[in-house]
């Protein structure tokens, strides 16, 4: 009996445990979003990402990139409020972004690349200061200007390019950022 008692207790912790390491990772992806910590996602949160990238590599707003960033980040905005804002708010809760954006995105991960893809093709435009496609060093200025800390920005960044031409592609960016935000949930 005494055996049966470790056992479940071993059990509830590994439980809590594992439940709170995933709330802790959504809890950072959710303030990934939250670019001005309000406590919401909002539409501001995309536009004011798209304007820190813009001016981290000196570009205008006015030119072809950064249009196409301004309406990558609309375009993500768009696709984020449409699974995830329940009550039609214009605004996306911790617990909407929880109970929508992660759940559905996590049975769908190819939904969520498609959603970020205008947003990351353009950032990755951004990012491409030689014309020869975004290098790891500018993919981890673009990270850092989103909120990743230094370190992880630059272990991120070299990581993203899985095929080691030393240029990050749309492909390889997509694939990573699906992976990020569809954390699964822990077994319950």
């Amino acid at each position: 009996m005494v055996n049966a008692v470790e056992r479940i207790t071993h059990l509830i912790s590994e439980a809590e445990m594992d439940s709170a390491e995933y709330e802790r990772r959504i809890a950072a992806r959710f303030a990934s979003f939250d670019q001005d910590g309000n406590g919401y996602i909002d539409r501001e949160d995309f536009s004011g990402a798209a304007k820190a990238v813009l001016a981290e590599f000196g570009t205008t707003a006015r030119c072809d990139k950064g249009q196409a960033l301004y309406a990558g980040a609309e375009a993500f905005w768009q696709g984020m409020a449409g699974i995830a804002d329940v009550d039609g708010d214009q605004r996306v809760t911790r617990e909407e972004f929880v109970t929508g954006a992660v759940k559905r995105l996590r049975d769908s991960p190819q939904r969520f690349a498609e959603i970020a893809r205008p947003f990351l093709k353009a950032a990755i435009a951004v990012a491409d200061e030689d014309g020869k496609g975004a290098t790891p060093k500018g993919t981890e200025r673009v990270l850092k200007v989103l909120g990743a800390d230094p370190q992880t920005a630059a272990a991120a960044a070299a990581a993203l390019d899985t095929d080691g031409d030393g240029r990050i592609s749309e492909e390889e960016i997509l694939t990573a950022f699906a992976a990020y935000f569809t954390t699964p949930a822990p077994d319950a």
